[in-house]
């Protein structure tokens, strides 16, 4: 029995390592995974902002391109088939087609108010009462892609439609949504263009290019 005690120590030793070895594992493999985890979910949120990026950076190179377009365009401004059907109705003519825009787009509208024939225009200052002008003042929630889409939308508008303003950021919480304040200003003649006396109807003022003059 003797013999064996000097491998005693040994076989402690060993027991010790075994249970240390044991317990580092039990607590370091679950922090490797931990780690493991954490990095994935880091590059699955890197590849999300990278693809957030590409989808803004399409956006703005599509109201950059009608920007480029808008001095070659071409466009009427909105006239009532029948005379003295008043202001209000021209409007809501308008203001009707831009909110089918927004509905066709998924758009979904959080605030929206108007403005009745703003001063600082030359059409209402130069127009001589010929001529109905609009803001229309909306915040805004979509996408990336239904944005774009309404851009598209309001270029193609047959009218001529004038964009004060725009301002688009990504939804905090959620980077694939975006809030945007968008500004339209809508025109209209006051009677039909054809039927109207030349001299009631004074010149067209300049139309800033031809469809809407994008912020810079």
């Amino acid at each position: 029995m003797e013999k064996y005690k000097k491998y005693l120590g040994i076989v402690i030793f060993c027991v010790l390592t075994v249970i240390v070895v044991m317990s580092c594992y039990n607590v370091i493999l679950p922090k490797f995974q931990e780690s493991m985890s954490y990095a994935d979910k880091v590059r699955q949120s890197q590849e999300n902002i990278d693809k957030l990026q590409r989808d803004l950076q399409v956006v703005q190179t599509k109201i950059q391109k009608i920007k480029n377009s808008i001095v070659t365009a071409q466009k009427k401004i909105y006239s009532p088939v029948e005379s003295d059907i008043g202001s209000e109705t021209l409007f809501f003519t308008l203001y009707n087609d831009v909110i089918d825009m927004l509905h066709a787009n998924h758009i979904k509208i959080r605030t929206i108010n108007y403005e009745y024939n703003p001063e600082n225009d030359k059409f209402v200052t130069e127009g001589k009462g010929a001529y109905f002008v609009s803001d229309v003042n909306m915040q805004l929630v979509s996408n990336y892609t239904d944005l774009g889409k309404l851009i598209e939308n309001i270029y193609q508008y047959p009218y001529y439609i004038r964009i004060n303003e725009i301002d688009v950021k990504p939804y905090e919480k959620d980077k694939k949504i975006l809030l945007s304040t968008l500004s339209l200003r809508l025109y209209a003649r006051l009677e039909p263009e054809e039927e109207a006396p030349a001299s009631s109807t004074p010149a067209l003022p300049a139309l800033d290019g031809a469809n809407t003059a994008l912020p810079q």
